[in-house]
């Protein structure tokens, strides 16, 4: 093969070592996490790959007993390491943030005494964070020896501080919290200085929800909130204030509802990080009627009969996981029954590739209805949803919880199975189903 001439003004081709590229994408990684497989993807890549129902790892088709996503931290710095080496060698310049700019940009922002000062040096901070090209001990630093979360928390808890103040601030808190590359320890910090004063940092995102003119902002508030809400699980007296905090569940409930009937034109966005919020809120027992009373059953409803590629699997089971949580309580199971056929439907559609904890939550929300409540409604519903038996032997065989398949085989028994179904008959004391 002859070699590949070089054009005027170009750089020659930069070779890229195999290790730095995603086995399914083959470019290089910006996010490498491993299964436990241990074979590295980029993260991009393999949640496309796990979020279209795939349980097996790509590269070896090995059955994955876990999901779960670890940072490879390694593979990260050696492809920095390399980026930095090959822009070099090739001579392209780049203008590549570093920590002692960020610092700058730090004291620039605490020393600012307006706040059209302040909005550049947090756009700058923001790009220092959310660039791959940045390595992850510079932004651990910065948020951890730096202060960073000292001076960015009173900005948003001030009072007078202008909406796109906010919303910059926001965005910086939002790419710290949701990094792969930042610390747990290191989000401790930033969510301690928050969950401080609980209630002006609450106030302060329902603000930046409230906002329909920003919908990153919106979103970025919801991802900071989520962070809020997992913080105060253990903390009777916080989470007592998130129950009951009304106005921001409410705007949470607003930023998931679909725009329209078939949910295309929904943000996938905003609907996962708003589910992810009101995920951890439904933990608490109090907050599940107010949950109730501002809609959220219908709307849920709607984002799970939206298109799996608008309301992807991830949201799904987040999604069934709060129909389960407001089933245990009679005003979530009274609105359940009430939008009857709707929501028995968009449940048992969902009920498959969402995970374990999707499907076991879709089998309690319609044991709740159908079997506790003996709601007839939900019964008929169940009978008559497409497939519905069929995806309950599934959960039955897919190695899920003794509870959950002893509330499936409840519900097989309510479900009648017409005379065309090659289930007919069907004994729910049988151990071993083939459906198919």
């Amino acid at each position: 093969m002859g070699r590949k001439e070089e054009r005027p003004g170009q750089a020659l081709e930069v070779k890229v070592p195999n290790l730095f590229r995603c086995p399914i994408s083959l470019d290089v990684m910006r996010s490498p996490v491993s299964l436990c497989t241990g074979v590295t993807y980029d993260r991009a890549s393999i949640q496309r790959w796990l979020e279209s129902g795939n349980t097996t790892c790509p590269a070896t088709m090995l059955p994955l007993p876990s999901t779960d996503l670890i940072p490879n931290l390694t593979v990260q710095r050696l492809i920095h390491i390399w980026s930095a080496s090959a822009a070099a060698s090739a001579s392209s310049p780049s203008a590549v943030l570093t920590r002692r700019v960020a610092s700058d940009h730090l004291r620039e922002i605490n020393s600012s005494a307006a706040d059209h000062d302040t909005v550049p040096a947090l756009r700058k901070l923001a790009d220092f964070f959310s660039s791959v090209e940045v390595d992850e001990i510079d932004k651990n630093d910065l948020v951890n020896a730096g202060g960073c979360p000292t001076v960015l928390a009173p900005l948003l808890l001030r009072k007078d501080s202008k909406l796109e103040v906010s919303a910059a601030v926001a965005r910086v808190l939002a790419l710290i919290l949701t990094s792969d590359v930042i610390t747990e320890g290191n989000k401790k910090i930033v969510v301690s200085t928050l969950v401080s004063d609980l209630h002006r940092s609450i106030s302060a995102l329902v603000r930046l929800l409230r906002d329909e003119a920003r919908i990153e902002s919106r979103i970025d508030a919801a991802w900071v909130l989520d962070a809020i809400v997992a913080a105060a699980a253990s903390d009777a007296e916080a989470k007592m204030l998130i129950a009951e905090n009304e106005e921001m569940i409410g705007e949470l409930v607003r930023l998931i509802e679909p725009a329209d009937e078939k949910g295309t034109a929904m943000d996938c966005r905003a609907v996962e990080a708003g589910l992810g919020c009101l995920d951890g809120i439904s933990s608490a027992k109090r907050a599940r009627p107010r949950m109730v009373r501002l809609g959220i059953v219908e709307v849920l409803t709607r984002v799970l009969g939206a298109d799996p590629a608008v309301s992807t699997p991830v949201a799904a089971g987040k999604a069934l996981r709060i129909m389960e949580a407001v089933a245990g309580c009679a005003e979530g199971r009274a609105a359940i029954c009430e939008e009857g056929a709707a929501a028995v439907s968009a449940v048992v559609r969902r009920m498959v590739k969402t995970g374990r904890e999707g499907a076991e939550a879709a089998v309690a929300v319609l044991w709740s209805v159908c079997h506790a409540f003996r709601d007839r409604r939900a019964a008929e519903a169940l009978a008559a949803a497409e497939g519905g038996a069929t995806k309950l032997l599934l959960v039955m065989q897919s190695g899920c919880s003794p509870a959950a398949r002893q509330m499936a085989a409840d519900l097989l028994k309510i479900s009648r199975v017409n005379s065309k179904s090659c289930l007919a008959g069907y004994d729910t004391k049988t151990t071993h189903i083939t459906p198919f």
